[in-house]
C-alpha cells in the first residue's frame, strides 16, 4: 500500500511510465566501520543537469511540497533521511510522453537521485519526517518570481494517485489553480508555442 510509512521498499517507479528526460539514479553507498560515504553528483555521469545551486531542505511528516513547474531550469531530488513520493507530470509540448505521469517512492534505505528536466510538474510527499537535497540548473534568485507556476497538488488530470489526504501544504501551494488553469495560462506566455 502506498500509504503505509513504516513499509520501506527500494526506490523505484511505483505508477506510471518513465517519462523521457527523467532518470532515477542508483546511489552507491559505501560502507566502514567509520561509517558511509556516498557520491551524489557527478558531472560526467551525463545526468542532464549541470546545478547552479544546491539546497538541504527538511520536511516534517505529512508535508506535501508541490506541485510546481519552471520552463528554464532542470532539477535534482535525493532523499537522505526518511520516505518520500515523487509525483511527476509532463506537459512539454513536444514530448513523446506529454500528458504522462510517474509517481516514484524513494527511501533512504536504498538512496537514489532522480533527476528531470525543465517542462515537468513535480512535487514531494513526505511519510516521515525526511532530509532531500535538491539542485536546479538555474538559482532560486532569478526564477523565483517569473518561473515558479504551480497546480493543484490532488487534481485528477494529472493521474498520480497519491492515496494520501489533507497533507501540509504552503499557503502558496494550497492556493495554486487546476491544472487547466496552469495550461491556460502557460498558454499566454507562449509555452506551448
Amino acid at each position: 500500500m502506498i500509504s503505509n510509512p513504516t513499509h520501506r521498499p527500494s526506490s523505484h517507479l511505483l505508477v506510471g511510465q518513465p517519462l523521457l528526460g527523467v532518470t532515477l539514479k542508483r546511489l552507491t553507498k559505501h560502507v566502514d566501520q567509520r561509517g558511509s560515504f556516498t557520491e551524489i553528483y557527478q558531472q560526467t555521469w551525463g545526468n542532464g543537469i549541470l546545478p547552479s545551486q544546491w539546497s538541504i531542505v527538511q520536511s516534517e511528516e505529512n508535508v506535501l511540497r508541490g506541485m510546481h513547474l519552471h520552463q528554464r531550469h532542470d532539477e535534482y531530488f535525493s532523499l537522505l533521511q526518511g520516505r518520500c513520493l515523487v509525483g511527476l507530470h509532463d506537459i512539454r509540448p513536444d514530448s513523446p510522453t506529454r500528458n504522462q505521469s510517474a509517481l516514484y517512492s524513494l527511501t533512504d534505505q536504498d538512496l537514489s537521485a532522480l533527476i528531470f528536466p525543465r517542462g515537468i510538474i513535480h512535487g514531494w510527499y513526505f511519510f516521515t519526517p525526511s532530509i532531500h537535497v535538491q539542485a536546479v540548473s538555474e538559482a532560486y534568485s532569478n526564477y523565483g518570481d517569473d518561473d515558479n507556476w504551480g497546480c493543484r497538488w490532488n487534481d485528477p488530470t494529472l493521474g498520480l494517485g497519491w492515496e494520501i489526504s489533507a497533507p501540509i501544504l504552503s499557503e502558496r501551494a494550497s492556493q495554486f489553480p487546476p491544472l487547466r488553469v496552469l495550461k491556460a495560462d502557460l498558454a499566454n506566455t507562449g509555452f506551448f508555442d
